[in-house]
């Protein structure tokens, strides 16, 4: 059967930048998920092509600022015929008295067919009556219909809109519909509009309705009659291309992450690379605020030199190509030297307060109407961080000075323009006002980590006013019942969950302890008794869940088990862990070890020392003396850290441990031997799980 390429394009007003890839995305892939339901798609020609080690996709998703499209291969025109089989009663239970019964009637007639044309097949389990008949192929064009409706319906969109009289809803006013089977027009409505081969390009670069010519030629036409780059991936291409030509001119290096590059690409159809620049006194800003600015407002691209700092000179994507953009760049410069005033303006103005000076008015923001203000705050962060950073072998009185700082500049004007340079302003306000550089920085860094993979504070003091900081959060907001649950986590306690333990994982802290410290902050009564236990179960949970992306969950429960309060050895308990699993004697070991947890369960009496008068057998004597042998071993490669030499002289006493179950009788009948036998396995459980509980890995 002959296929051809299928296009559909839905041509709008300008669509949300920020979504615009997505929707793209989404939408294609759901129009092929339809197509490949209705078996329209031709797979067989596909998977020859394949053969032939030729890369050739199924489908291109298509988005621009005012286009979504999908084009899609091997399109068939018609359905191929399907030999349908349904399925009816039970052979046994379809006739009675050699004639039909009402269950077998009902089926026939269900199925449009006479009993005499049925037919007897086997399900799998049993005989069973069928009806079986040919269905013929639906055209495309009364198929496509439903397909593009459906596709539509499925858009990721959090907010519709109605235009005109129309009482369709769409992101966005829909303009018109492009629905082409290689040449051909294929008839179909969406969303009020009548489907045909016209499109716009460009709103300026290009002039009147563009014919597209068949569904193959879709991409070329856009580009050289409508000059749009209908391709969201070749236009970002192009942009980073031309922006790293622009930038190795300047021996420069663009600032700018992937979101800024992904919503530049959202808002242009033929984007043309500018430089441009601005005086040089902004420079005196610090540099922070200046490529907020650029990005965030204008999203501009700034540019750094080679040791980091911040040029005068940025590039910008233009939607327009003139033979003189001199126009174009002297109107964004000069937009963006109002925007630089204003950041020079607020930076001048901070100035005139100390962070000190400030302090009285976080009296007057509140952190939560429970817990009370950013005043109140900053006098629990001030004595955590002091026990920390003395628990950290760190200068208590800088911690402490931090930590009264750090929230200082959430009053300022320039954190009050922009939120994100929180942390950051009090860097270089606290650096004007005179205070040590490790409080400086302190200051910035008490934020981090902000997400997953933000790097961890540099430096003691640091680190105990970020720990300071999320333990306080943590603590204190579950301790007025605001637990996460579900997706529902609107203080973002898992992060700071995941900070903290990022955190201790490279400092050797108790983890229980600093919950309790942090919970003796506040005043008495304010928070729910249970919040230490709580949190502490709830940090437990996070841990296993970080430690997880790298670790075999088995491992990670074995190692947890031990519901470790430092948390600097985990990595390497984990590390050990895993290599004893590789041991031979590994999971005899491990079953042993259960078996012993079983045994240990039933006791009736406190476990004690082992008395050695009261054993009996040869293979508990053998035992009892391996034990002893390995007790100073595992204790001192412990006591050094090293949990993998503790764990592989396990090895050595598995003859002993499986002679002792194959000869001895745990639970005999003198109470006192039992109860002896139950002590030598408590003795051995202790070594056997002394870097982790080894019951608990898998095989």
């Amino acid at each position: 059967m002959t296929t051809q390429t299928l296009l559909i394009e839905l041509l709008t007003e300008e669509l949300p930048p920020k979504a615009l890839n997505n929707l793209g995305n989404h939408f294609a892939a759901s129009v092929v998920e339809g197509l490949e339901k209705a078996q329209l798609i031709d797979s067989d020609q596909i998977d020859a092509i394949e053969l032939l080690e030729l890369t050739v996709e199924k489908y291109t998703a298509y988005a621009s600022p005012r286009r979504l499209a999908v084009q899609v291969k091997n399109v068939k025109a018609v359905q191929a015929d399907q030999k349908i089989v349904k399925k009816g009663p039970a052979v046994a239970n379809a006739m009675k008295d050699g004639a039909p019964t009402k269950a077998l009637e009902g089926f026939a007639r269900g199925a449009g067919a006479k009993i005499e044309d049925l037919t007897v097949i086997n399900d799998g389990k049993q005989d069973v009556y069928a009806y079986e008949y040919v269905q013929t192929g639906k055209p495309l064009s009364e198929l496509l219909e439903d397909i593009i409706n459906a596709a539509v319906k499925k858009l990721p969109i959090p907010k519709v809109m109605r235009w005109g009289s129309s009482t369709f809803t769409f992101v966005r006013p829909v303009h018109s519909l492009i629905v082409l089977h290689g040449g051909d027009i294929v008839n179909v409505s969406v969303l009020g509009l009548q489907s045909g081969n016209k499109t716009l390009g460009h709103r300026f670069l290009s002039s009147g309705e563009i014919a597209i010519e068949n569904a193959d030629s879709y991409a070329a036409q856009m580009r050289e009659q409508g000059k749009v780059e209908a391709s969201f991936a070749e236009r970002k291409a192009a942009i980073q291309t031309a922006l790293n030509e622009q930038a190795g001119r300047l021996n420069a290096t663009v600032a700018a992450d992937e979101a800024l590059l992904d919503e530049v690409t959202a808002l242009v159809e033929w984007p043309v690379v500018l430089e441009a620049g601005f005086e040089e006194h902004f420079l005196a800003v610090p540099q922070e605020c200046l490529i907020l600015t650029m990005q965030q407002n204008q999203k501009y691209f700034p540019l750094l030199d080679q040791n980091g700092k911040l040029m005068n000179r940025f590039l910008l994507v233009s939607n327009l190509q003139t033979e003189d953009p001199s126009h174009i760049i002297q109107g964004n410069e000069r937009v963006l030297r109002a925007r630089l005033s204003d950041a020079e303006f607020f930076y001048k103005q901070d100035q005139k307060a100390t962070l000190e000076s400030r302090l009285p008015k976080l009296a007057n923001v509140v952190y939560h109407n429970k817990i009370g203000s950013q005043a109140e705050r900053i006098e629990r962060l001030q004595s955590i961080a002091a026990h920390i950073a003395k628990a950290l072998g760190a200068d208590a009185a800088a911690a402490e000075r931090a930590a009264r700082l750090a929230k200082a500049d959430l009053v300022t004007e320039m954190v009050g323009e922009f939120p994100e340079l929180q942390g950051t302003m009090g860097k270089y306000y606290a650096r004007l006002d005179g205070e040590t550089e490790e409080i400086a920085e302190a200051i910035e860094q008490h934020y981090q980590p902000r997400f997953a993979g933000d790097n961890l504070p540099n430096g003691k003091v640091a680190t105990a006013v970020a720990l300071a900081d999320k333990l306080e959060t943590l603590v204190g907001i579950w301790g007025i019942g605001l637990i996460p649950t579900g997706d529902k986590d609107p203080y973002a306690l898992r992060r700071s969950a995941l900070g903290i333990l990022r955190m201790l994982m490279q400092y050797g802290l108790d983890v229980n302890e600093l919950i309790q410290t942090a919970f003796n902050s506040f005043p008495q009564g304010l928070l729910n008794e249970k919040t230490s236990s709580e949190t502490a179960d709830f940090m437990q949970a996070r841990l296993a869940v970080l430690l997880q992306n790298d670790y075999p969950q088995d491992i990670v429960a074995a190692v947890l088990a031990k519901q470790p309060r430092r948390l600097d050895d985990v990595v390497a308990k984990l590390q050990a862990v895993a290599a004893f699993k590789q041991l031979p004697e590994a999971a005899a070991l491990a079953a042993a070890n259960k078996r012993v947890q079983n045994l240990l369960k039933k006791a009736d009496a406190e476990l004690g020392a082992v008395n050695e008068s009261l054993l009996q057998q040869d293979e508990e004597k053998a035992l009892y003396a391996a034990a002893q042998g390995l007790q100073p071993k595992i204790s001192a490669a412990v006591a050094e850290g090293n949990f993998q030499t503790a764990l592989s002289e396990l090895a050595s006493v598995k003859p002993q441990v499986d002679a002792f179950f194959d000869g001895v009788m745990v639970m005999a009948e003198d109470a006192a031997v039992k109860q002896n036998r139950l002590n030598l396995l408590n003795r051995l459980a202790e070594q056997m799980n002394a870097v982790a509980d080894i019951a608990l890995l898998s095989e």
